[in-house]
């Protein structure tokens, strides 16, 4: 089963009819490489590997990427240069049958990734300490090549009618978040619709964002339906310069949509004193 794609540039129509001269090229890392630095280059493909994926898009024919691994890799190339891109991670016996519906169209892909994909190592600080800053969704302020949650679709997905009650919360009670969710494309398919909080006037360590909850609905052509959300007081706590976890008063922003860094509705609730 592939357990995350991710798509570019590439319609379902152009896949429910790919022609003999379109080059699928697999590519990535063994089970092994993973757990020893001595297998890879950073975290990118191997040099022979790039070598070969710039060979084949030489031949003029378009070119479908299936990334293998168990790990982010930086791929900003074969993002810029190849039409479609799909991570299928480590997917077992059954990933070429899955590979097949999903390049052939007999399967919309909804999955989302779990982590986040840099455009180069250099996007990240030294890791000569284990300080956050810059590190994960949740405080990397630069661009990444794919955020975590990310993931595409045959289909188009729209967003709406963000909904927050109560606004303003006594510490510990619950907020409920409810938006609508429009399958505006031409065939049916998953998105999975996810919540993120930021704490407007926390000090300290501070995400920009953080998962909060997701939801995943199953939408025919023009259909619509409203997805809710019961945020607790443990999901507003956060850590505050003591090692447990409190729900501290303040401004807290809501953002919803399909990644990390594609949230289109905002809003916001506040917590009382």
């Amino acid at each position: 089963m592939v357990k995350s794609v991710c798509i570019d540039r590439l319609s379902a129509k152009t896949v429910s009819n790919v022609p003999a001269s379109v080059r699928e090229t697999g590519r990535g890392l063994s089970p092994a490489a993973p757990g020893s630095s001595a297998h890879q280059e950073g975290p990118r493909l191997p040099a022979t590997q790039r070598k070969l994926m710039r060979a084949i898009h030489a031949l003029g024919k378009p070119t479908i990427l299936a990334l293998t691994g168990g790990s982010a890799l930086a791929i900003p190339w074969a993002a810029e240069h190849l039409p479609a891109i799909l991570q299928v991670w480590y997917p077992g016996q059954a990933g070429g049958e899955a590979l097949a519906d999903v390049l052939f169209g007999d399967c919309n892909p909804s999955g989302k990734l779990p982590v986040t994909i840099y455009r180069s190592v250099e996007d990240l600080p030294a890791f000569d300490d284990y300080a956050m800053a810059g590190r994960t969704y949740r405080y990397f302020e630069g661009e990444p090549l794919y955020p975590f949650g990310h993931g595409l679709s045959y289909t188009t997905f729209r967003f709406d009618d963000l909904r927050i009650a109560p606004d303003t919360v006594p510490a510990g009670e619950p907020v409920t978040v409810s938006l609508k969710v429009t399958n505006t494309g031409g065939v049916a398919g998953d998105e999975v619709v996810q919540v993120y909080l930021h704490h407007k006037s926390a000090t300290g360590q501070n995400p920009l964002a953080a998962l909060k909850g997701f939801q995943r609905v199953c939408l025919e052509p023009g259909q619509s339906e409203t997805v809710t959300f019961s945020l607790t007081g443990e999901q507003m706590a956060r850590y505050d310069g003591s090692p447990d976890l409190a729900v501290c008063p303040g401004t807290i922003q809501v953002m919803c949509g399909n990644s990390s860094q594609n949230l289109p509705l905002t809003g916001s609730f506040e917590i009382l004193d």
